[in-house]
């Protein structure tokens, strides 16, 4: 699977965003691309997507920032990348346009959309409150005795 970057990009600060859940301070831009490299004005677009795709809120101001417009456990990685790469691509223009033409074709067609499926469940099954976890389970040191 390939990802751009901006994709990774948005999923960065969605995570981020989820991270900061139970806060009742929005998440600056700065802080976000701070803290994990990403460009800000590169953040800025992606979080404008985002926001009018209606999967975050956004508050003006000095104090103002970014949270999410539901909890993480209900946000995916298909979601994200759905809404950042539009919808699925992977089945090709050629390949569509030559469907039907062939046995060949079509059996190749029912495999890229196999596979374009199996994809789209498994960032189905991922949400943020997962990676959430996953997250704290890493940086939280283990002391063994």
């Amino acid at each position: 699977m390939r990802l751009s970057a901006k994709t990774e990009y948005a999923a960065i600060a969605v995570l981020e965003l989820a991270r900061n859940w139970t806060s009742d301070e929005p998440v600056r831009i700065r802080s976000i691309a701070a803290a994990h490299g990403v460009p800000s004005r590169f953040l800025v677009q992606i979080l404008l997507q985002l926001k009018g795709a209606g999967l975050v809120t956004s508050t003006r101001g000095a104090a103002g920032g970014y949270q999410l417009a539901r909890p993480p456990a209900e946000i995916t990685l298909d979601d994200v990348f759905r809404i950042i790469e539009g919808p699925d691509e992977l089945v090709t223009a050629v390949t569509q346009d030559l469907a039907g033409k062939s046995r060949t074709v079509s059996v190749l067609l029912d495999a890229w959309r196999m596979v374009a499926g199996t994809e789209t469940e498994a960032l189905k099954s991922v949400s943020f409150a997962d990676l959430v976890e996953r997250s704290r389970l890493a940086t939280d040191p283990m002391y063994y005795i």
